[in-house]
């Protein structure tokens, strides 16, 4: 998000879920705090999977800055499922079916 590879809608919808997620997580018994993180995290895959598909630089243009970027936007879509997995144990451990 910090070298401007990226177009804005990848900060604002990551940031947006994160912002959920720390919602979520305050409110510890609320099950639709944590329905709206879960789908907003799998949505935030979709999109992440597009805006690096789609934006991604070509070799001749990618400098260290790009470089790390883009390898960090990588783990980052890496790790989601990840996430998803453990939000929905929460979701279950909070009663949701």
């Amino acid at each position: 998000c910090m070298n401007y590879m990226l177009p804005p809608s990848y900060a604002w919808g990551n940031f947006s879920v994160l912002a959920v997620g720390i919602w979520a997580t305050v409110q510890r018994d609320s099950l639709d705090a944590i329905t709206m993180f879960l789908t907003g995290l799998l949505l935030t895959v979709l999109t992440d999977i597009i805006h690096i598909s789609i934006f991604y630089p070509s070799h001749d243009v990618l400098s260290d800055a790009r470089r790390f970027s883009v390898g960090m936007a990588i783990l980052s879509l890496l790790l989601k499922p990840l996430s998803c997995y453990l939000v929905y144990r929460m979701y279950r451990e909070r009663g949701g079916e």
